[in-house]
């Protein structure tokens, strides 16, 4: 009888990729981003083990969105104090802080949980072309599906 194979932490190999958001789109490039921090793209794939690899995202600032999401889009996040509710439009994050805009939209693309946060901290953001990583050699990685 065979068994479903089942990876175990010690069996995953961590590669680190580099991706360029310069006029990529933030929602494909976040599902993109997501699928290789989970390990999707991957044959050994178990959904209850961090199979996933690292990603660095340079050119944060250069992501676009589609339509009229720049002035609708709001962020919203609460203090915690009464009257504490702050609110965003999406051109605003991208203008004060565009690494935070593609931060949470892959993070809201993966689990909830601890396995969730664990592959979260496998990704970095930059808001330029610069980035402290190249003692990890990083691979440079494109996306079939968002080719134009």
């Amino acid at each position: 009888m065979k068994t479903t194979f089942m990876a175990k932490a010690a069996d995953v190999e961590r590669k680190w990729y580099i991706v360029d958001a310069a006029g990529q789109t933030v929602g494909r490039l976040a599902a993109e981003v997501a699928k290789v921090l989970r390990g999707k793209n991957k044959p050994i794939f178990t959904p209850h083990v961090d199979t996933g690899d690292y990603v660095i995202i340079i050119n944060a600032e250069k992501a676009v969105f589609t339509g009229k999401k720049l002035l609708k889009k709001i962020y919203f996040r609460y203090s915690g104090y009464p009257g504490g509710d702050h609110y965003r439009t999406a051109g605003e994050m991208m203008q004060k802080m565009p690494e935070r805009v593609l931060e949470h939209a892959i993070k809201g693309m993966l689990p909830h949980n601890k396995l969730g946060a664990q592959q979260y901290r496998k990704l970095s953001v930059y808001a330029g072309p610069d980035h402290p990583h190249q003692a990890q050699k990083p691979e440079p990685l494109v996306f079939s599906s968002l080719e134009d």
